[in-house]
């Protein structure tokens, strides 16, 4: 057993009280010190940045920049100055518009003559026409005296004036208030000739103006003729109307 262990808990080797500084704590001392004047050093740098204490100051290292001196341009006595080339700036040019063709209009007539109008074909002509007269019935029928008869009676001819049997003849239109569409054909009624025809017409004489109408037509009805307007009379000596239908050259 260690004699110099008290029950104390203080060993009888350590330093006495009151006893002199020993060599670690100048040391601690000395760096506490150094510590503190390297911050205040630094502080004072930081702000002070251009003090000559400090050996990176702005601008303490750079290099110089030598001093321009400008030297005055001496001209030779006989130089003459070049005329100076002056550039001007030019505008780009804009399309040139193009005007649009315009109408000419042209004739293909001479100024000098007036054209002629335009010759109008005439209608072509049916291929019959006809001639109308008014007569007394008894020149057809002699056997009748009495004024309650009255028609219409014809007969078809060809270019030549000969008799053209066959054809069919049509009376249309309107006669005391009735409605009339009567055919016919030539060479029945051979008192007006070998290619004779007749209508009678019902109630005697009586005084109409156009209202009746005679027309020749072939077997499919298609008009030979223009339609011949019929006028009656109420007078007996002109109670029969002739036609005579003659071909077209």
């Amino acid at each position: 057993m260690n004699d110099n262990f008290n029950f104390d808990g203080k060993s009888s080797s350590g330093r006495r009280a009151g006893g002199p500084m020993e060599i670690w704590d100048m040391l601690s001392i000395l760096v506490l010190v150094i510590t503190v004047g390297l911050v205040l050093y630094f502080a004072f740098i930081f702000i002070s940045p251009d003090s000559t204490l400090n050996p990176l100051r702005p601008g303490a290292n750079a290099p110089k920049t030598p001093t321009f001196t400008p030297t005055a341009l001496q001209l030779e006595p006989t130089w003459t100055a070049s005329p100076t080339l002056e550039l001007t700036a030019t505008s780009t040019q804009y399309p040139t518009f193009t005007p649009v063709p315009t109408y000419t209009p042209f004739s293909l007539v001479p100024p000098t003559k007036t054209p002629k109008p335009p010759t109008v074909s005439p209608t072509p002509r049916a291929p019959f026409s006809a001639s109308v007269s008014v007569v007394a019935s008894t020149i057809i029928h002699p056997d009748i005296t009495s004024c309650n008869w009255a028609g219409i009676g014809g007969t078809v001819v060809d270019m030549s004036g000969s008799p053209v049997v066959g054809m069919v003849v049509v009376l249309r239109g309107s006669l005391n208030n009735k409605l009339l569409d009567q055919p016919t054909v030539t060479g029945v009624n051979k008192e007006y000739g070998p290619s004779g025809f007749e209508f009678v017409l019902d109630g005697g004489p009586v005084a109409t103006d156009k209202t009746l109408y005679v027309q020749l037509v072939d077997q499919s009805n298609v008009p030979l003729s223009d339609k011949i307007y019929i006028s009656t009379s109420s007078d007996c000596s002109k109670n029969l109307v002739l036609v005579r239908f003659k071909k077209n050259r």
